[in-house]
């Protein structure tokens, strides 16, 4: 089995287990693909006759599953793996997954699964199921991430590299989508310029609701394959632009939406450490106003925003923003509520 012309699938993930001693040839197993989403292979697997014991195998692709021809450094799942072994003991075991296994020459590794009953917070979201108390959890969760990469200088050395970060969100997010919108191209250069200077902490960079798996109130993080060393106010603008996206997406639950909004804020500011707080939101909304734009028209738009009022919507809130340069995710709520009552 090598790296040229062995895929994970549900199929010849048993015997894969078998030849490397993770699995008794005699032991019953489960297996199910998960949702990977565009950049990598993800199934699960479990031993029915012990229930506690449940793992996720994670293999990275190079040629993402989407329309645009976008690739990615494979050795990236090798990072996310490092960086899980890393932040366990600041953030907690309960928040992270732990690595059981890694496999250089086939990109893959192995981890443990979140709790059985777990619910990815974004489908409760799309149900209109908006739980303070997580949005809360999210934030200071990203607060403890923020402030242990910063009392620790090795950090910085081991996730300094910023090319999966480049490959995946920099290059098919923001100059995709200033290619396609012209009238954006300045602001949007001027985002990655300005934030490309910043350097101040560990980024998960995909802190979304579907990386956050929630039983109990308890939240379980996971997919860290474009971690680096560099703006933190990314992370709180790609979790605060799901918020948004959705009430766009769905006016009926927007006023839910704004309250975990605010309480995800609230909770980010109290739990950080010298941060400059007005300098942190004024760059969250400048990502967001970006953010916003490339997930209607970058290469990863949004799965469930189809109709093209909705995009209207979200297009008009987003070039707003990269154009005013709010200061203050309140302003945001604002420029939301103004175009869905226009909708309305």
């Amino acid at each position: 089995m090598s790296a040229e012309n062995f895929l994970l699938s549900a199929e010849n993930l048993p015997d894969y287990l078998r030849s490397r001693g993770l699995a008794a040839r005699d032991e019953r197993l489960d297996v199910r693909a998960l949702g990977g989403g565009v950049s990598n292979l993800v199934l699960l697997v479990e031993w029915p006759g012990n229930p506690g014991r449940r793992w996720v195998v994670k293999q990275s692709l190079g040629k993402l599953r989407v329309k645009d021809d976008w690739r990615s450094d494979r050795e990236r799942i090798f990072r996310e793996a490092d960086s899980l072994r890393a932040l366990r003991p600041f953030l907690g075991d309960g928040a992270l997954p732990e690595v059981v296994h890694i496999d250089a020459e086939n990109f893959l590794f192995i981890m443990t699964a979140a709790p059985a009953g777990s619910v990815v917070w974004k489908d409760s979201l799309l149900e209109g199921s908006v739980d303070l108390q997580v949005a809360g959890q999210a934030g200071r969760l990203l607060a403890r991430m923020i402030n242990a990469s910063r009392s620790n200088p090795g950090f910085r050395e081991d996730f300094e590299d910023q090319t999966v970060f480049d490959q995946l969100r920099i290059d098919p997010y923001y100059r995709t989508t200033a290619a396609r919108h012209p009238e954006a191209r300045r602001d949007l250069e001027d985002l990655i310029a300005d934030s490309g200077g910043i350097r101040t902490a560990l980024v998960h960079g995909d802190y979304s609701p579907k990386n956050m798996l929630v039983k109990d109130g308890n939240i379980f993080l996971i997919d860290f394959e474009v971690i680096h060393w560099g703006d933190p106010a990314f992370d709180s603008a790609f979790l605060l632009n799901h918020l948004f996206l959705k009430a766009l997406y769905q006016p009926r639950f927007a006023a839910r939406y704004f309250e975990a909004a605010r309480d995800f804020v609230r909770a980010a500011r109290q739990e950080l450490e010298h941060e400059d707080w007005p300098k942190f939101e004024a760059m969250t909304c400048r990502h967001l106003g970006g953010l916003m734009l490339a997930r209607i028209d970058g290469k990863s738009p949004v799965e469930y925003i189809r109709d093209e009022a909705t995009k209207q919507r979200a297009r008009a809130v987003s070039l707003r923003i990269l154009r005013e340069r709010p200061n203050c995710v309140e302003e945001i709520v604002g420029m939301v509520l103004a175009v869905n009552d226009v909708a309305d």
